[in-house]
């Protein structure tokens, strides 16, 4: 008997490990890829402080010990309050030593609004890619541009690893205003609890409409109506509302303007009439709120055409990405539910159920 169970065991796991070993026969960039992102993951996790620990530690700062438990009290409101699903998320602590830690990369079509997407085993299709080294980021970035590609690095602050692992808390969080930082921690918890597989727009659009809306709604519960912490998160997102709105309205007329390009014509002069059109959409967003967001709040990139710095496609497709479906959620929110979000969420949930298996 115990000879039968060995051989089936046996033949078992020769199974398992020749599947595995095609899997990674035919998939080398993903797999490759997949451990790297792995081995960057336990780094970070096996690095982690426990909340508990850090808060009883007489070294670390009281101020940082206050925004620690700043996070712990948007992910009790977020989950008693917004009815977003528990999870063991920020209960550990991951100190970056003030240097990031992960950045993305996307990339766009020169000449057409059309992201480049990458597919990953289980979890989906993204126009993204993170990289927990630098380097690797940078020479991938140097071989998309050299196939032609509008590219965009970036340092991220947060992700949400959709409950296969337990996100820490960063360090870098602790520098995040309260608003800034509550939308942060909703937005990442709103991906445990709403995920469509293959519709990275519907993940980050619903997770932005969330995480604002539950920031305000937090904000208003610990400090008040008429506080300077909800007063300088509602012209922040009042401002940032504008500015993507008209990046929206930029990326609209830059693909009107691509579908005109003829076949004879020159990239030299689809590059100019790129660059003349990309430099007036960000000129105009100097305009917006009458200016005042330059006088009173947050430092903004400049970018400037004489340093040859503007955006590119991947900039504006990120907008589309990201924002493109914001004042749907809001509309459908409003109009169908009357502002009741407890009743909008079991929707949401009961019609976009996790198609990620934990």
């Amino acid at each position: 008997m115990k000879q039968k169970i060995f051989k089936i065991f046996k033949y078992s796991f020769l199974g398992l490990l020749m599947a595995l070993l095609l899997f990674i026969t035919f998939n080398l960039d993903s797999s490759i890829y997949a451990y790297r992102q792995a081995k960057g993951q336990l780094k970070i996790i096996f690095n982690t402080r426990p909340v508990s620990e850090v808060l009883a530690d007489k070294t670390f700062p009281d101020s940082l010990k206050n925004r620690i438990r700043l996070i712990e009290d948007i992910k009790r409101f977020a989950v008693d309050s917004l009815g977003l699903n528990p999870s063991k998320n920020y209960t550990t602590f991951y100190d970056q030593h003030q240097k990031p830690i992960l950045w993305v990369i996307t990339a766009c079509e020169p000449f057409a609004l059309k992201a480049r997407k990458w597919n990953f085993p289980i979890v989906g299709t993204f126009s993204y890619k993170g990289h927990f080294e630098k380097a690797i980021a940078d020479s991938e970035l140097n071989e998309l541009k050299k196939q032609g590609f509008d590219t965009q690095l970036n340092e991220v602050s947060a992700w949400s690893t959709l409950g296969y692992l337990k996100d820490p808390i960063l360090s870098s969080m602790l520098e995040k205003s309260e608003g800034r930082l509550a939308a942060l921690i909703i937005h990442e918890l709103t991906h445990g609890t709403l995920f469509v597989k293959n519709n990275l727009e519907f993940n980050e659009n619903i997770a932005d409409f969330v995480g604002d809306y539950g920031a305000i709604r937090f904000l208003e519960s610990k400090y008040g109506k008429n506080s300077k912490e909800l007063e300088r998160y509602q012209f922040s997102k009042k401002y940032n509302d504008a500015y993507s709105q008209h990046l929206l309205r930029g990326a609209k007329k830059l693909d009107s303007l691509y579908k005109k390009f003829g076949k004879n014509m020159t990239n030299q002069e689809k590059v100019r009439q790129k660059t003349e059109m990309i430099n007036q959409i960000i000129n105009k967003s100097d305009t917006l709120l009458s200016g005042e967001f330059e006088k009173r709040l947050i430092n903004r990139k400049k970018w400037a055409l004489i340093d040859n710095n503007l955006p590119n496609n991947a900039y504006f497709s990120g907008y589309l990405t990201y924002q493109s479906k914001q004042n749907q959620f809001k509309d459908e929110f409003v109009r169908d539910y009357k502002g009741n979000f407890t009743k909008y969420l079991t929707y949401l949930k009961d019609k976009y159920p996790s198609s990620i298996v934990f």
